[in-house]
């Protein structure tokens, strides 16, 4: 939200005012923070870790599927298993987030329907829910 639309959103009375901003994610009962994908163009300009998807593996992640090996065009070096994760296809643009399943030391060796990165959130989830 830009400066301009916070200073006129200051306007608007507490009880007619009902949100602004980006959604981020969301507490569950049991105290854990759920990350939403509306978030994802925040997450995917500072991740650490990344990882590009092929042409022919874009369809299936976005139907809700886990990332496969023979689906990964490439990936960033040096990402620890369980560790945060967003997906791009090959023109640069994010996809979704999820968490890696295993090393990419141990990913270079496992045969190519492995798992590599866990389905969180993709932007087909949003379409999913909402229609």
């Amino acid at each position: 939200m830009s400066a301009r639309l916070g200073k006129l959103s200051g306007c608007i009375g507490k009880d007619e005012f009902m949100e602004s901003g980006v959604l981020f994610g969301k507490f569950t009962k049991s105290g854990k923070f759920r990350l939403n994908i509306t978030c994802l163009d925040h997450l995917a300009k500072y991740a650490l870790h990344r990882v590009w998807l092929k042409d022919n593996g874009e369809m299936p992640y976005l139907y809700g599927n886990h990332v496969l090996k023979h689906h990964v065009a490439k990936m960033s070096e040096a990402i620890p298993q369980y560790a945060g994760v967003v997906i791009f296809n090959l023109k640069d643009m994010a996809l979704g987030f999820g968490a890696s399943s295993r090393s990419p030391q141990q990913i270079k060796d496992s045969e190519p329907t492995a798992v590599v990165v866990f389905n969180q959130a993709d932007i087909g989830e949003y379409l999913r829910t909402e229609g």
